[in-house]
């Protein structure tokens, strides 16, 4: 008897020890993997399709061709260094603020085995990734038809690790990131991915310039039903986007299921009625735009707001980017191709904003911040202004620096103008996306 009682107390810090690690959720793991296989869906079938579909025929492959490739090529520099950057714990409080540091290249120190919470790290890596990548990929879409496929390729490889991995670790990357410490709110990518991509989009518009022939000849769409189906996977996507964001299977990943079909809806709904009062005309490829514009301004707040928040966040995100997209585009006259500025970066930006007014105060998905800590709705919203302003500025001069070295590289940025004329499927790939 004494034999198992001395091998009992011998057993108690080891069970004490064993109630505190975490162990895997196998329900968890299968939601997170599910999710991320969901997010990958997003940029090489969502986004290439959305994109391909409002491009000209003459420049289909290639759209497509950049969408693809910005997903392979930023995966493996988020293996190589952006996962480090973004969620590695740098030594020096000061480098941690904006950076997680380099001990993590090529996943270095961390083991197929180990847990990030209660699945798999290797899938939260991965899961990351995917979000790195259409960060990128969004940017595409404002510079399609006459940048250089090389530019683009050495601009993507650079951009995620120079520019994408520190604001995912200054809004997401834990104790000591300077955004993270402020109280910054943002479920699933509001500033993280979408204005990031967005404003980088827009930069590149203007430093590779319009396209020749920009609003004096027509450029319409090639297929409006291609991007209409682009934008049902996005939609689609977006649950692992926005539910995966919640890092398990419980109540959060079914709020952010809710609030994410509620606001995509009602966006969807409030484009085609603006088209129809405005222009007379209700088109798809408004009813399109509406879409992601929703997606888009419910990211951030996802799991932060009830039925009421969800609503207004779609409804006003929607026209936000609709007036963006119809009205200030026009007004400034910069050739954002597809849309990238005026719909991410202007419904993110809302979206960002909106998390402040919205967010209810006694929810306990919140992470700490003023509303959280103290109910200090003002507080917050102020938090929020600091993280668009860091991340807008981040990004507006870090995708400069980015596009100018990766100009150089390649012998500049923009295609000749006979490449332009003819036709960048052929020019570049030797493919055609249509023989008719």
């Amino acid at each position: 008897m004494k034999k198992y009682l001395l091998l009992a107390l011998m057993l108690l810090p080891a069970l004490a020890f064993a109630e505190d690690t975490p162990t895997l959720d196998s329900g968890n793991t299968a939601w997170m993997m599910m999710s991320t296989a969901l997010v990958l869906l997003m940029t090489p079938a969502g986004l290439a399709l959305f994109y391909g579909g409002m491009t000209r025929s003459k420049n289909l492959l290639n759209t497509y061709a950049m969408v693809l490739m910005a997903f392979a090529v930023a995966f493996v520099a988020w293996i190589a260094l952006g996962y480090s950057i973004a969620f590695g714990t740098a030594e020096n409080a000061t480098v941690q603020q904006v950076s997680g540091g380099l001990s993590h290249i090529f996943l270095s120190g961390i083991n197929w085995n180990d847990l990030s919470g209660t699945y798999p790290t290797y899938v939260f890596i991965v899961f990351q990734g995917t979000f790195a990548a259409i960060a990128v990929a969004i940017a595409s879409g404002s510079v399609i038809e006459r940048i250089k496929f090389s530019t683009w390729l050495v601009f993507v490889a650079i951009w995620v690790v120079a520019v994408y991995a520190p604001i995912t670790h200054m809004v997401w990357g834990g104790d000591g990131a300077y955004l993270f410490d402020a109280g910054a709110l943002d479920f699933a990518g509001g500033t993280v991915v979408h204005m990031n991509g967005g404003l980088a989009g827009l930069v590149l518009a203007f430093l590779v310039g319009k396209r020749a022939g920009y609003n004096k000849v027509a450029m319409k769409p090639m297929s409006v039903m291609l991007t209409a189906l682009g934008a049902a996977l996005l939609w689609f996507g977006w649950y692992g986007f926005n539910g995966g964001s919640a890092f398990g299977a419980n109540a959060i990943a079914g709020l952010a299921f809710l609030t994410t079909t509620l606001a995509t809806a009602l966006a969807a709904i409030t484009w085609v009625l603006l088209e129809w009062l405005v222009f007379k005309k209700p088109t798809l490829l408004g009813a399109a735009s509406g879409v992601v514009a929703g997606l888009v301004a419910i990211t951030p707040a996802a799991g932060f707001v009830d039925v009421t928040g969800a609503m207004i966040i779609g409804v006003v995100g929607s026209a936000i980017a609709f007036v963006g997209v119809t009205g200030l585009k026009k007004k400034l006259g910069y050739d954002d191709s597809l849309d990238a500025f005026g719909i991410h970066f202007l419904a993110g930006l809302w979206g960002a904003l909106a998390t402040a007014i919205f967010a209810l105060k006694d929810n306990d998905l919140l992470w700490d911040g003023p509303l959280k800590e103290s109910g200090d709705r003002m507080g917050q919203f102020m938090v929020q202004v600091e993280s668009v302003v860091v991340v807008g500025l981040f990004t507006l001069v870090g995708t400069v620096i980015v596009y100018f070295i990766a100009s150089a590289l390649t012998g500049g940025g923009r295609v000749d103008e006979e490449t332009e004329a003819q036709g960048l499927d052929e020019a570049i790939h030797g493919e055609k996306g249509l023989h008719l």
